[in-house]
């Protein structure tokens, strides 16, 4: 039966391809030939009949179906990479896939799929590296072939041992397919990002052109189940946001503070802590205020959550030069932990109340508002609450500032000459608190300054509790006294003595008995706080608080458009002779973008150049990148040159891939088919030579 198949096969072809080519006398040979063979095997002397007809003469007169060289070799090493992935053996497999594509292209879909998944679980640099070249080459090809799962792990497998740039570079690509990886996978992409500096980069571009696309979109067809990429959760943006602020990316920060409103992200305890780090990193204390409200309010069981935002509070007080802020704020924690079991407890119905933190001017029509759950904290992100010498500490459930935020009063006091903002709050202090004369917040400080040296402060602040009718400890006098006897300062000393006896210290002995005692004390005991105060009082402070001031003026400006006052302002801070900050810069550019004005960023650049070159300027990468960009937009690639050319000198980190999505997003064919000696003008023909050097820069045509 089967030879008869056979047979019946062979003549469908021939009469289907060469009709009129056919004879009977051809048709009874051919059919003798294999009847005989099959009837009777026995007669070896019968020998196939030569077929002269063309159109047999690929016609097989064996009984055995002969099959194809080519066609059997395809088979052998699609079973050789079959068993290679199946063993786990990825020499082998590469080998096998090599030879195969070389051959034959790339094979079935199910196989490269599970090829590329055997690399993408490698651990090895090397063969992750080699799927992320085979997945390139199959996009390039065949930009559909892949299934996102494929992309999606692979671009976490690369996230995971630090290779950020492929990673990105993947993600960018389902981006532009809107088939993301699920908000799960996407968080734990970014987690892997964030731990170096240029993952921290390339998470944020991504996280914002996730959202710029989201918002080109309409809001019917984002929030449609169908909608292929969803809004990222709060957890990305915190952990974006938090790597912001480690590695000082300051614009960046600003930019995905300004887009989470229109994401309609709802922020938890976690977003309150990271806003609060950005806004003292970039200087926003009024920004920062505006959130006291809604922290004051937290259960006190997220105390050890949120001393983070005082911290961050109370260093911009300092930044400000603000010392009765300052002062207050420390106040307001103390008798927050005095109370804390009687009146500062927030009802349920009232954390159940929505909160909406603005941000932006409600005065200027750009106030946007987010809402805000502070006693929301999500376990699936722990955030960064590392803090060299903290303002504010947790101790026994309560927020209390530290020796440092104390000695940072002292001295941001002394050195202001405002002895009385530091005795105010020690005066509201020990009336609230009510505590004993030696373990007072009073006897401290007095301690403190007198081991300093600082004794005409330390005399101030016992003349002013007593002025309030604040009582002192003893041992306070006492400590001043034997200070201005050893300095032989007797003058001072019988001036504090009589004090002291008209509150009936040392009534009965004699001015020069008391004096010579002291003068052969022991030395007063050296404190915490004393040692505290004495680093505080060394360390200078990096900027001068005009430049906060100001650039808060510069920032406010751009933010209503009025350009004209910011630059007023930057001029001031010139003529001051006090040195514009990156964030002054990045303000100003901020500023001209918005209004498209890129030509005046051109003359800022120059400024910016001039400054970085002679060290007045930190080499800020983000600063530089904002400025490049701006350029493209505006067409100065003359300008975009110099600063990727700044960049490479400085070994600064280049995301090529963004940029040339810049570029093609505004000049896909800008110049491509004009030849340099086609230039009308010498101007033309010099852009020309800028477009083309930047094509081929970021790897266009």
């Amino acid at each position: 039966m089967r030879r008869f198949l056979v047979i019946n096969r062979s003549l469908r072809s021939i009469f289907r391809t060469h009709p009129r080519e056919l004879s009977s006398s051809v048709l009874v040979k051919y059919l003798n030939l294999h009847v005989h063979g099959f009837v009777d095997h026995a007669r070896p002397e019968i020998r196939p009949i030569p077929i002269q007809s063309p159109c047999l003469r690929h016609c097989s007169t064996d009984v055995k179906t002969q099959i194809d060289p080519g066609r059997s070799k395809k088979l052998d090493l699609q079973s050789k990479l079959e068993m290679s992935i199946k063993d786990g053996q990825l020499d082998e497999a590469w080998e096998a896939f090599e030879e195969f594509i070389s051959l034959y292209g790339f094979p079935k879909l199910t196989l490269l799929t599970q090829f590329i998944v055997l690399l993408s679980y490698s651990s090895d640099p090397l063969w992750l590296q080699k799927a992320y070249d085979v997945v390139l080459t199959v996009l390039e090809k065949r930009p559909g072939f892949l299934h996102p799962d494929s992309l999606s792990r692979l671009a976490l497998n690369l996230a995971r041992i630090q290779m950020p740039v492929p990673s990105a570079t993947l993600l960018r690509v389902m981006l532009d397919k809107e088939n993301l990886p699920s908000v799960d996978v996407l968080s734990s992409v970014f987690l892997h990002m964030v731990k170096t500096h240029i993952g921290s980069c390339l998470a944020s571009d991504i996280l914002i052109e996730i959202c710029e696309h989201l918002l080109r979109c309409e809001r019917k067809e984002r929030i449609s189940t169908k909608w292929k990429i969803k809004v990222p959760s709060t957890t990305v943006f915190n952990l974006v946001l938090n790597s912001c602020v480690q590695y000082e990316s300051f614009i960046k920060a600003q930019q995905l503070l300004n887009l989470m409103p229109q994401m309609g992200i709802v922020a938890d305890a976690g977003s309150i802590v990271v806003i609060a780090k950005v806004y003292q990193m970039i200087g926003h204390r009024d920004e920062l205020m505006k959130m006291r409200e809604i922290v004051d309010r937290a259960p006190t069981a997220l105390n050890c959550h949120y001393w983070q935002y005082y911290d961050c509070l109370l260093r911009l007080h300092f930044k400000f030069d603000d010392v009765a802020s300052a002062a207050q704020t420390m106040l307001d924690l103390y008798v927050r932990a005095l109370h804390r079991d009687d009146g500062f407890v927030t009802e349920d119905h009232e954390l159940q109340k929505p909160n909406f933190l603005s941000m932006g001017s409600s005065n200027l029509g750009t106030n946007v508002a987010i809402m805000v759950k502070p006693e929301l904290l999500r376990n699936d992100l722990v955030l960064d609450s590392e803090c060299c010498s903290p303002l504010v500490s947790f101790i026994d459930g309560t927020l209390v500032p530290t020796d440092t935020a104390l000695a940072k009063l002292i001295n941001a006091c002394k050195r202001a000459g405002n002895v009385g903002a530091l005795s105010s709050l020690l005066v509201r202090f020990q009336r609230e608190l009510g505590v004993s004369d030696e373990s007072s917040l009073s006897f401290d400080i007095v301690g403190a300054c007198i081991q300093l040296g600082w004794l005409e402060t330390a005399h101030d602040i016992l003349d002013d509790l007593k002025s309030a009718s604040v009582p002192v400890a003893e041992a306070s006098y006492m400590s001043l006294l034997s200070a201005y006897c050893k300095r032989k300062q007797f003058g001072e000393a019988k001036v504090l003595l009589k004090q002291m006896k008209k509150i009936g210290l040392l009534e009965n002995l004699p001015d020069e008995e008391v004096i010579e005692t002291c003068d052969g004390a022991i030395p007063v005991k050296k404190s915490m706080l004393g040692s505290v105060l004495l680093r505080v009082s060394r360390e200078e402070e990096p900027l001068s608080p005009m430049i906060y001031e100001i650039n808060s003026s510069i920032f406010f400006f751009w933010r209503a458009k009025m350009m004209e006052d910011a630059l007023k302002s930057f001029r001031r801070m010139t003529e001051m002779n006090l040195q514009p900050t990156v964030q002054t810069f990045s303000h100003l550019v901020y500023g001209y973008a918005s209004l498209k004005m890129y030509s005046e960023i051109t003359f800022l650049w120059g400024d910016i150049r001039r400054r970085m070159e002679s060290g007045g300027l930190p080499a800020e990468r983000d600063l530089l990148e904002f400025v490049l960009l701006n350029f493209i937009k505006g067409g100065y690639f003359a300008r975009v040159l110099e600063i990727i050319s700044y960049m490479s000198k400085h070994r600064m980190f280049a995301d090529k891939l963004k940029y040339k999505r810049e570029f093609l997003k505004l000049y896909k064919n800008l110049y491509r088919n004009l030849k340099t000696e086609k230039a009308r003008t010498a101007a033309q023909s010099k852009r020309l030579e800028h477009v083309t050097s930047f094509r081929k820069y970021v790897g266009i045509d």
